[in-house]
């Protein structure tokens, strides 16, 4: 309840004040009466108070020199809120309440209205004050902690700077021993879940999460990171995701920290058991002391993978299939050491993919989407996510590069063709001896010519040649006859069919015309 301190010199006017107040708000204020200002500030510095309603005429002390005492003790914006009441509008005294601060200024004989208005816009005020300052508290709070979460952060992966005692002390609130445990969720897409989610998830499997883990951060790369006082908290919230087939959510767990300086090496193990569920489809949580033995490693596959980049452009695609899975050592892939996949998946991006294309060229948006998506294993939820993705996109290259092989020995044949074409046209030419001179089956021939020129065979060559005669019209070479023989067609009559339908007009008309252009030309030039 507010504190509300009425001073009046009048009796009667202090306690039909309350008694107002007291009806219209019968919980919300603790009044409290003086009859001067003295008593009031003897009350105020004792008890205090959150509005004080004073007269302005009082004997002893009257309501101005209260003002200045109260606004004495107080800095700008704290202390009560002020109200005048006087039985004179008197407008020094106004003058004087404004150099005090005071909220408002009640005349005698005092409005019921008047009275609440002034009382509910001070009640406002305050409400809003107080909202600002815990608005405020909350931002410098999550500064605080965002911060703090910050410098932890840094501590757990940033490996050049050791801590000392004292800073880990100061970040981390432990209950030792402990244990660190890093989770991630992918969707069935291979998208991974944002960690306020993941936290949202844990919170709806296990409550809430402050109780088991001291502990909560994001690190850099989006994993929710929960440090707890026992593996058993980690292992019940795995059974409960197991029990909803919430498949997704996957959990590395650390061994033991003794002290508050594992920190880091336990981060780090956590870490590397989590990627370690990239082996395991049907398990969700991987305890880092059940993976730090020994485990299966194969020298560099250097001289494998240039026979891989080899094959591809050939119809060896069953072959490519089995040396690829003897590259990644598919068979024992449960028991390999992680690092070894990780080093075959960077080499095939190097030696393989990026050599394809260097040497071939940018492939279709789907070959480059596939390519993009195999760059990190750990852009899949599991290995054989990955796995499949890579074959796929092996495949697909192989079929790539035969296209662009393929497309680059057509394009060698054609222009040859086009040669042969062009030096022979006057001779009694027809489409099986062009593609017989460049070593074709007819009807690939026919199919590849077309592809290539946009016109089939016989449109082509009649293109051709009536493009020379036209040459020879415009020399006035002979008779016509003569010009149709030279250029290869049968007859005279053939000529000037063929001559009119691509060109629109006959021979004769064709080097009328160009002689006349000849002549004009002559003249403007001798002019």
């Amino acid at each position: 309840m507010m504190k509300l301190l009425i001073v009046d010199d009048e009796k009667n006017i202090r306690y039909g004040l309350k008694i107002m107040i007291e009806r219209e708000y019968p919980s919300m204020y603790t009044i409290t009466m003086a009859g001067n200002g003295e008593e009031a500030l003897a009350y105020y510095e004792a008890e205090g108070a959150d509005i004080v309603i004073t007269d302005i005429r009082m004997p002893v002390m009257d309501g101005i020199a209260l003002l200045e005492q109260l606004s004495a003790q107080n800095r700008v914006g704290e202390g009560p809120a002020l109200v005048i009441l006087s039985g004179y509008d008197d407008f020094e005294y106004a003058k004087s309440a404004i150099r005090y601060r005071v909220k408002d200024y009640l005349l005698k004989p005092i409005r019921r209205d008047e009275l609440f208005g002034i009382l509910e816009r001070i009640q406002k005020e305050r409400d809003e004050r107080e909202n600002n300052v815990r608005l405020q508290e909350e931002k410098a709070a999550c500064l605080r902690q965002e911060l703090r979460a910050s410098r932890l952060r840094g501590l757990l992966i940033h490996e050049e700077v050791q801590p000392n005692r004292e800073q880990v002390e100061e970040l981390v609130s432990l209950s030792l021993p402990f244990t660190v445990g890093v989770l991630s969720y992918y969707y069935n897409d291979g998208t991974r879940m944002k960690p306020a989610e993941i936290q949202g998830l844990t919170e709806r499997l296990s409550g809430p999460l402050e109780k088991k883990y001291p502990e909560i951060l994001t690190d850099w790369e989006g994993k929710l990171v929960l440090i707890g006082r026992s593996k058993k908290d980690f292992m019940e919230l795995s059974r409960q995701a197991e029990a909803r087939e919430l498949k997704g959510l996957l959990i590395g767990v650390s061994s033991l920290g003794r002290e508050g300086m594992d920190i880091r090496r336990c981060y780090q193990e956590a870490c590397r058991a989590l990627q370690y569920t990239f082996l395991y489809p049907q398990v969700n949580l991987i305890d880092y002391e059940n993976i730090k033995e020994e485990r299966l490693s194969f020298p560099k596959p250097d001289q494998e993978l240039h026979k891989l980049l080899n094959m591809l452009g050939t119809d060896r695609e069953k072959e490519l299939k089995t040396l690829l899975a003897a590259i990644f050592q598919v068979e024992q892939i449960k028991q390999l050491d992680l690092a070894y996949l990780e080093m075959v998946g960077r080499r095939i991006n190097e030696r393989v993919l990026d050599e394809v294309f260097r040497v071939h060229g940018e492939a279709s948006m789907e070959v480059l989407k596939l390519y993009r998506s195999v760059g990190s294993m750990y852009n899949f939820r599991h290995f054989h996510d990955y796995y499949r993705t890579l074959e796929h996109l092996l495949l697909c290259l192989n079929e790539y590069i035969i296209g662009v092989r393929t497309a680059h020995t057509e394009h060698k044949d054609m222009k040859e063709a086009l040669a042969y074409i062009e030096a022979n046209y006057s001779r009694p030419l027809n489409m099986a001896m062009v593609s017989n001179h460049v070593s074709l089956n007819y009807s690939y021939f026919s199919e590849a010519f077309k592809a290539y020129t946009g016109e089939n065979f016989i449109i082509y060559l009649k293109k051709v040649r009536i493009r020379h005669a036209k040459i020879l019209l415009s020399e006035d070479s002979g008779r016509l006859a003569y010009i149709g023989e030279a250029v290869g067609f049968e007859n005279s009559k053939q000529f000037a069919r063929v001559f009119k339908e691509l060109e629109g007009i006959s021979p004769g008309e064709y080097r009328s015309k160009a002689l006349q252009e000849m002549y004009y030309a002559q003249e403007e030039r001798e002019s």
